[in-house]
């Protein structure tokens, strides 16, 4: 099933729940007599966020939400070129859903370790924050209060001793604590190819796998991974765990995402963005640029790297029904349905306006269903995309 949905479309024909606030309680409507299947819309705020103090961004990595709802944003300062560098803006940034600046911190100091490459960041459910880093040698989790206050580290930098270590990961990509266990998921994929899972309070380790649910295990030399259904992950690159025990995992080279249990027994899989870029849709953008590129260029950049899902979120209904995918090599988000895996729309291309992407990395949603994102590579930015409603879709 392959539908395209436009962004910001609402079909007001289908009464107040299909744009009410929030994501409703329904995926499908009735009408002419005919069932309808619904996807959630979103519009771009090209004003969020509002950065103060003529701070500026680096490469723009990771966002999470805490309980007040504000959106957190991390960014790698030290990518911010030499002549703006006195304008940085802390790696830890966050703002409420209005764009309104409310605090940031962060940075190397004492009594532990920053990573050389901040990546990640995830609010828990008690309020602590964690990062993780992805940079050679980032081998280790941090964890601070909303304040900035560090409580705890788990690993050392430069320490990792591979996919069967215990104690250090290796170029962590992705966290994320699961309230019911209070563990923390950690998506270990640049240096290694795993889930490894700890307890939250203490950094005791508790488990971990390899993709099918599989012991993980370290490459041998000279291997050779099946690009059509590799048997290991290549590139574990984000971990979300949904209100019902199911865990969503990122595997940005393997071209798929891959659901567990929490106890890291394989459920499903599904393969995404393995279809060639055709030439439709490129002839009105022969002529425009992007970052100083030609838009053509940079698609096919992205379209020929062979990577796609890099990270997940839900919508924010109790049943969460929506699965939000950011499928990198068509720089588009895909809206699936989380209980039958299909797909159903989609939003985004590539360039630099608002509403476009290069290189989508991140996502996370708010309680009334708007989606956040953060660019990688020059797109160095975070973007707002309010929802809606619920729109219809169609076949493509």
């Amino acid at each position: 099933m392959n539908r395209k949905m436009l962004l910001g479309v609402c079909v007001l024909a289908l009464g107040p729940l299909a744009c009410a606030d929030g994501v409703g309680d329904t995926s499908e409507s009735v009408v002419g007599g005919k069932v309808q299947l619904l996807s959630p819309a979103f519009e771009v705020d090209p004003s969020w966020p509002t950065i103060p103090n003529d701070w500026v961004f680096g490469i723009t990595s990771g966002l999470s939400i805490d309980a007040e709802g504000n959106i957190w944003v991390l960014h790698r300062p030290r990518t911010i070129p030499d002549e703006l560098a006195v304008h940085a803006a802390p790696p830890v940034m966050v703002f409420d859903t209005a764009g309104n600046f409310v605090k940031g911190w962060g940075g190397p100091g004492e009594g532990y370790e920053w990573p050389g490459t901040e990546h990640g960041v995830f609010v828990d459910h008690n309020d602590y924050v964690w990062i993780v880093g992805s940079g050679r040698g980032d081998d280790q989790i941090l964890k601070f209060t909303t304040d900035g206050e560090f409580v705890m580290q788990i690993g050392r930098a430069g320490q990792s001793d591979g996919n069967l270590d215990t104690q250090n990961v290796n170029r962590a990509a992705d966290a994320y604590v699961y309230p019911p266990t209070n563990e923390l998921f950690v998506a270990d994929g640049y240096g290694n190819r795993r889930i490894i899972v700890f307890d939250a309070e203490t950094g005791e380790f508790k488990r971990m796998w390899g993709a099918f649910g599989s012991h993980p295990t370290d490459p041998t030399e000279g291997e050779i991974l099946d690009e059509s259904n590799p048997q290991h992950f290549n590139l574990v690159h984000g971990v979300r765990v949904s209100n019902d025990g199911l865990v969503y995992v990122s595997d940005r080279r393997g071209m798929r995402f891959q659901v567990f249990t929490v106890d890291g027994e394989y459920v499903d899989q599904v393969m995404i963005g393995r279809t060639d870029v055709g030439p439709e849709g490129l002839e009105d953008r022969l002529l425009e640029t992007a970052h100083g590129r030609p838009v053509p260029d940079l698609i096919e950049t992205v379209a020929t790297a062979r990577q796609s899902a890099s990270r997940s979120a839900f919508s924010p209904d109790p049943e969460q029904r929506y699965l939000y995918i950011a499928e990198r090599s068509r720089q588009e988000v895909v809206v699936f349905d989380r209980e039958t895996l299909e797909p159903l729309s989609s939003f985004g291309r590539v360039g630099d306006r608002p509403g476009e992407f290069y290189i989508l990395h991140d996502m996370v949603t708010d309680p009334a269903g708007n989606l956040y994102t953060a660019e990688v590579n020059v797109g160095a930015r975070a973007q707002k995309f309010s929802f809606s409603g619920l729109a219809p879709v169609s076949p493509e």
